[in-house]
């Protein structure tokens, strides 16, 4: 199995809902200086994407949508310090601090065989190779290693599943389901 891209619709400001045709890229954290740069923690698992954004969408804390273009951006530690056109000052992008920024499905980037955007998955039935409904996917974890789905029960108990070959077997996010096989003693790890 390949990685799947962190491009997601969910970050430290919680999940945003009616967006099917949005994919969270980042979230701006701060000012940078006063001409009008921003700090953005990038929520893609490739933060270069960035050299060829165009266009976001930023969802402002009131709840409407303002659509952004790139003017420049550049690379510090883990963020992007992105510089949208027409905000030229800190007063002008101040108010933005805490607000997520999107693109549109059109203008993600492209995924390659056995990937998924996070925000396709979740919600995803999980299922296991012998037919038991184990539940429904409601997270993805970014480890060192492998990505690890969490799957929530109707007992309401999580079940970690490593995103590893040979633990998915399916997934179609069409169909809304994941099939899943549960590795010797992976239960008894999640108690």
């Amino acid at each position: 199995m390949k990685r799947i891209l962190l491009m997601s619709m969910r970050f430290l400001f919680g999940k945003e809902n009616n967006m099917d045709n949005l994919l969270q890229v980042g979230a701006i954290l701060d000012t940078h200086g006063l001409r009008g740069e921003v700090k953005v923690f990038p929520t893609t698992d490739d933060p270069s994407r960035y050299d060829d954004l165009e266009e976001v969408e930023l969802l402002t804390k009131e709840g409407k949508y303002l659509h952004l273009e790139v003017e420049r951006v550049r690379y510090f530690k883990n963020l992007v310090i992105v510089k949208f056109k027409h905000y030229d000052n800190i007063n002008d992008i101040e108010q933005y601090k805490k607000c997520n920024l999107y693109v549109t499905r059109e203008n993600a980037v492209e995924l390659e065989e056995d990937e998924y955007f996070v925000a396709d998955l979740i919600g995803l039935t999980a299922k296991s190779d012998e037919g038991e409904e184990l539940g429904t996917l409601t997270d993805v974890l970014t480890t060192g290693a492998n990505d690890v789905y969490v799957i929530k029960g109707a007992d309401g108990e999580e079940l970690l599943v490593p995103a590893i070959h040979d633990c998915v077997q399916e997934v179609n996010v069409e169909e809304g389901y994941v099939i899943l096989h549960l590795l010797p003693g992976l239960r008894d790890l999640n108690k």
